[in-house]
């Protein structure tokens, strides 16, 4: 018997997964969420900080980029037409 043979009568009377309930779902996040490493207040703090800090700069680059590119077409569809 080849070994392919063999596969193929292994995987003819393979034991299907029992089945799981649909609220068995619920449970499982449950269980993840325990193993979860959960930061400190003070980690939560700093790093919320960081992001609004990060979100501050982001802001003012994109508003001066806009304020600049806006002047700069403005300049050239006044001196254009």
């Amino acid at each position: 018997m080849t070994s392919q043979a063999k596969k193929a009568t292994r995987a003819k009377f393979a034991v299907a997964p029992a089945k799981k309930s649909k609220l068995s779902f619920f449970s499982e996040v449950v269980e993840e969420l325990r193993k979860a490493r959960w930061p400190t207040r003070q980690e939560a703090l700093r790093l919320s900080l960081l992001v609004l800090v990060v979100c501050i700069i982001v802001g003012a680059v994109l508003g001066a980029l806009d304020y600049g590119f806006t002047r700069l077409f403005t300049a050239l569809l006044l001196l254009g037409g």
